[in-house]
């Protein structure tokens, strides 16, 4: 039965990676330009976080995102969105663009930009954390630790959700 399980998640995985790989040269083939993957980490504070809010989130990312070849992880809580998004790096720009711009976001704080060879979260429209007091405490977010995090120390909470969240 595990075995099964792994051959279904490397087989979802390929098949990823295989249209991803298709995407970059159509896209090199039709503009001469490769596509370049693009990883981003922000902050923002929820405007008025309550629960329904989180899931007309996580539903409009898990509806939206598989067409842009986006996926990532959002860690929520009261004070909190930290959120990971990767893919195309015009669809990432574009889609941090409208986070922005969303009134359920306020002081939004771009933390991390960065190429990438591989998706930390390929099976994932978006994978919503259920355990977010792990990370930082509310008191290190309010005196700035986020931003002068190093990357490393920004990527490791999704290296740890990734790894505990392998399937999609």
């Amino acid at each position: 039965m595990q075995a099964t399980a792994r051959l279904a998640h490397a087989t979802i995985t390929d098949s990823y990676r295989l249209r991803s790989v298709c995407r970059s040269i159509k896209s090199t083939v039709m503009t001469g330009v490769p596509t370049i993957d693009k990883r981003l980490i922000y902050r923002s504070q929820p405007f008025g976080f309550d629960t329904s809010m989180l899931a007309g989130i996580l539903s409009s990312a898990r509806r939206n995102n598989p067409q842009l070849g986006i996926t990532g992880a959002l860690v929520c809580r009261h004070d909190l969105y930290l959120q990971l998004i990767e893919g195309p790096a015009d669809s990432i720009d574009t889609l941090f663009a409208r986070i922005v711009e969303d009134d359920r976001h306020s002081d939004v704080r771009l933390l991390l930009t960065e190429a990438m060879d591989e998706r930390l979260f390929p099976n994932w429209a978006m994978l919503d954390d259920t355990a977010p007091s792990q990370f930082w405490s509310a008191q290190d977010v309010a005196a700035g630790v986020l931003e002068s995090s190093s990357p490393e120390e920004l990527r490791a909470p999704f290296l740890r959700l990734s790894a505990a969240h392998p399937g999609g």
